[in-house]
């Protein structure tokens, strides 16, 4: 089973990538999320566990797309 910390790693680079893609700094998208530059960089970091509502946020600000999904594991019926 996927760890949760390998799973909150995985978003955190996924937000960083597409910030620093957008030009973003981690100060301008805390500011647009009304949070702390040093809230975002938690989440960038996976150190801070994200719930969808704070992804949707994220997206939306980010004006990116979010697809989630969800697949049988090996074993699995």
């Amino acid at each position: 089973m996927t760890d949760i910390v390998n799973i909150t790693k995985l978003v955190g680079t996924q937000i960083r990538d597409i910030r620093k893609s957008k030009g973003v700094t981690q100060k301008e998208l805390g500011e647009r999320l009304g949070i702390s530059e040093v809230a975002v960089n938690r989440y960038e970091a996976g150190n801070q566990n994200l719930t969808l509502r704070t992804i949707q946020k994220i997206v939306d600000v980010l004006e990116v797309k979010l697809f989630i999904t969800i697949v049988p594991g090996p074993g699995s019926k």
